[in-house]
């Protein structure tokens, strides 16, 4: 149940953008959970481990602007 809303979930996927100094971190195709009514969308614990580790291995290669899919990245 949604904490905002009390709307119910179904699985879907995202794209997670996080601002880094001067860089934009794209990552595309995360697995999430979405609430049908608000559309607020929420990560398993697993989900948040792997892109914190996805995004402390970007930091490191940062460019302007870095895209990285998911699934390629947690494989």
């Amino acid at each position: 149940m949604c904490f905002y809303c009390k709307g119910d979930f179904f699985d879907s996927t995202t794209t997670h953008v996080v601002n880094y100094k001067d860089c934009l971190i794209i990552i595309k195709n995360v697995p999430c959970q979405e609430c049908e009514q608000c559309g607020e969308k929420y990560f398993s614990d697993q989900t948040m481990e792997t892109l914190e580790a996805i995004v402390n291995a970007a930091k490191t290669l940062a460019s302007e602007i870095s895209v990285i899919d998911f699934h390629h990245a947690a494989a």
